[in-house]
């Protein structure tokens, strides 16, 4: 699971450099969001504009991240495609995070 910090300070920018997160990968990609949240933020935005495609165990994977956040953090999500985001919709699980547009629309709504 390849992710790249894009930005370190507040909020921490993790892009998702996959096109899937599903059933293969949703352990490592789980494990690879916590290895890399720095815990000097407050506010962690994942970058989804390169996943193409997610399933029910890379939801899993992203809730579990979110869990592993400690209490003053927060785990945004940024840039999904159509298809990703009707998942989020369906699944209403864009009522348990905030999703932004971009993630310049992320960097600048800090206070959602």
């Amino acid at each position: 699971m390849h992710l790249t910090i894009t930005q370190d300070s507040d909020p921490q920018i993790i892009r998702v450099d996959e096109g899937r997160i599903d059933s293969a990968v949703a352990i490592q990609f789980k494990d690879a969001v916590r290895s890399r949240v720095s815990p000097d933020a407050s506010r962690v935005v994942l970058d989804l504009g390169e996943v193409d495609f997610i399933d029910s165990s890379g939801l899993g994977a992203i809730v579990a991240a979110m869990k592993a956040l400690s209490k003053d953090q927060r785990l945004d999500l940024a840039a999904l495609n159509p298809m990703v985001d009707k998942v989020f919709r369906l699944t209403r699980m864009d009522t348990i995070f905030v999703i932004h547009e971009s993630v310049d629309a992320a960097k600048s709504d800090g206070d959602r």
